[in-house]
Formats: structure tokens, sequence, C-alpha cells
């Protein structure tokens, strides 16, 4: 079995045909304020994202997978890895399930289990990290699911829609 393939999901590099998924994606401004986003990407933009793509994780510190259902290759977000730190052997991670459809059917838990194995399986790092505002009820629950543990907050550290909100910073150390 392949670390990128689960029992409903499997994960996959990006590929050209992912530029209207991508477009939608990155315009969503509901996501802006997780992604550090003000500002819309144009399609020649994420064009040229996607044609670099290609470029290996140690290069550009960051990797973009696609989450796709097993049947029917159906995209339902993309996961991310991110700050890649080989020297100190961490990397962050995101993800989003786009459609409210395929959310709570249990793919984003199946990524993120997915994408940390792999982390730590081929990547070789020690811990990998996550930020997540303390509204956002639905990813501290995937991510406490998943093993991930609080160990940190950062006050009013995100503005967004008028008030500062608060950022949790959730790791997942495995036991040695």
């Amino acid at each position: 079995m392949t670390t990128l393939k689960g029992e409903n999901i499997f994960l996959r590099a990006l590929e050209p045909s992912d530029l209207d998924f991508l477009y939608n994606l990155e315009n969503y401004e509901s996501l802006w304020e997780v992604s550090n986003t003000t500002t819309p990407y144009s399609k020649y933009i994420l064009q040229q994202y996607l044609k670099n793509s290609h470029r290996d994780i140690y290069d550009v510190k960051q990797l973009r997978l696609v989450i796709c259902k097993n049947e029917g290759e159906t995209q339902v977000g993309f996961i991310d890895l991110f700050d890649f730190e080989p020297k100190h052997s961490r990397v962050g991670v995101g993800i989003d399930i786009f459609s409210a459809e395929d959310k709570r059917k249990g793919f984003a838990t199946e990524a993120l289990k997915l994408t940390c194995n792999y982390a730590f399986k081929h990547l070789n790092v020690h811990q990998i990290f996550a930020g997540i505002t303390d509204e956002n009820e639905g990813s501290i629950k995937l991510f406490e699911k998943v093993g991930f543990e609080r160990s940190g907050i950062k006050k009013d550290w995100i503005f967004s829609e008028g008030k500062y909100k608060s950022e949790y910073f959730y790791q997942l150390i495995p036991n040695p």
C-alpha cells in the first residue's frame, strides 16, 4: 500500500487540469484569513504556480496535494505541507475540503493521517504543526482526533472581519 492512498481517498500531485478547482479555492474569500491572503488570484498566476508545482519540497519548502475520492477520482480538497524546515525536522500542515457535501465524511481525517504518515516516513520530520483559529471547532476536532496536541496560543493573532482572533498552535510529535 502506498503512503498516499487510503480506504476512501488518495492524494496526488497537482495537474494542469486542476486550474479551475484551484482558482475557485484560492478565490474563496472565507479561506483568506487562514491563508494570509487579502487579494484574489488570477488564472494566469495560478497557471504559473501549476507549472512550477513539480519543484521539490526541499527546494520550495512546501507541497500541495489534491485530495481525491477513490471512486471516480473526484477532487474534494487540498492538503498543504508548508514551512518545511529540514534542519529542525518540522513541517506545517493545512487542509481544506471545499464542498459542504464532502465535509464530515471522513475525507479530511483520512487525508491528514496519510499526509502525516508521508511526512514522517519520506521527509523524516520529527514534528508536524498547525495553526487553528480559536473559533474553528471543526478543525480543532479534526486535528485532535488525529493526535495533534494544543501546545500554545497566539492571542489576537489574526485580524479578520473587523475583529482579532486568537490562533491555537497544535503539534504532532510521535512518541520515541
